[in-house]
This record gives C-alpha cells, sequence and structure tokens, in this order.
C-alpha cells in the first residue's frame, strides 16, 4: 500500500537552492533530498527508533552522500 502524501510549502528561495545541491547529487528530485534530510533529522531527534538498511540501501546513500562531497 502506498503511503498518502501532503503538500508543504518552502520559500521558492530555499527550493531553488535545494535545487542546486540536487543537480548532481544522485537525488532525482528536491522532494526526495528532502525527505531524505526531514528523515535523517527524525531519526536523531528520535533515539530510540532503529533503521538498518539493506546492502543496496547503504550502497545507495554512499554513492548519494560522495555526490554530495562527504565521502
Amino acid at each position: 500500500m502506498r503511503e498518502s502524501k501532503v503538500t508543504v510549502k518552502i520559500p521558492r528561495p530555499l527550493y531553488r537552492k535545494i535545487q542546486q545541491v540536487v543537480e548532481d547529487s544522485g537525488f532525482n528530485s528536491p522532494t526526495d533530498f528532502i525527505v531524505y534530510v526531514l528523515r535523517d533529522l527524525m531519526g536523531e531527534a528520535d533515539t530510540t527508533q532503529t533503521t538498518e538498511f539493506d546492502s543496496d540501501e547503504l550502497d545507495d546513500i554512499k554513492r548519494k552522500l560522495k555526490n554530495l562531497g562527504y565521502l
């Protein structure tokens, strides 16, 4: 079952900055990047939550972080 989605409004200048970050980063869209960042932040806020990634997901995350210059 697909999760339902909602619309979140952000300032256009912020969206443009996100678009620049997304280019050549490995993310498919600004939305994918925003969801990734929010999930990461929410994971830090909820210390009881443990997320396990399979090897394909880990490889994908590493590739995206490398494209962003973090690895």
